[in-house]
């Protein structure tokens, strides 16, 4: 079972957790994915609540949202500790490996659209994607480009993805916590 929230009565939840850490969880036909992540916003534009996310566009989960765009975001309550569903999904690809039966995290149904939530970290957003664009690599500062888009696409940090962002604006069309 579900319970209904506001979301602006756990912004300040989110947006903690966010820093140190969440996964977004993305499903295409059979196929369910968590992605960690830790860059992301909470607003609102075109008066309707947004969760804005980032996605290397060489990601599994780009390909997920590609052809499904919706997503759930998915937070720890309390001072639960995740880093090792963080460091799990942050690492493996959704490609070669089911992530969920791996780390044994469980799936719980979400009300408002296909993609799953997570029992473990149960506050969750509900989004469908409205609208959706690439950076724009030539008005990235090059100290950034430096840190973040590093020539060395083997490096150990970023490995062979070291492609840029694409910016998903999610509709936030639901919120709960699964009980």
């Amino acid at each position: 079972m579900n319970k209904n929230i506001d979301i602006y009565d756990y912004v300040n939840v989110m947006l903690k957790a966010l820093k140190n850490g969440v996964l977004l969880t993305t499903k295409s036909d059979d196929k369910v994915n968590s992605m960690a992540i830790s860059w992301g916003q909470i607003g609102i534009e075109w008066n309707k609540p947004i969760f804005t996310t980032y996605v290397r566009i060489g990601r599994f989960t780009y390909e997920l949202l590609s052809k499904n765009p919706e997503f759930t975001v998915n937070f720890p309550l309390k001072n639960t500790n995740i880093a090792q569903y963080i460091a799990f999904c942050g690492t493996k690809s959704g490609r070669d490996v089911n992530k969920h039966t791996e780390i044994g995290l469980d799936l719980v149904g979400s009300p408002n659209i296909t993609v799953p939530g997570l029992k473990q970290l149960p506050l969750t957003l509900e989004c469908k994607v409205i609208y959706r664009q690439l950076q724009d690599k030539t008005n990235i500062p090059s100290k950034l480009k430096k840190d973040f888009y590093p020539e060395d696409k083997s490096s150990e940090f970023y490995g062979s993805n070291c492609d840029y962002h694409e910016m998903f604006y999610g509709e936030i069309v639901g919120a709960y916590i699964a009980e």
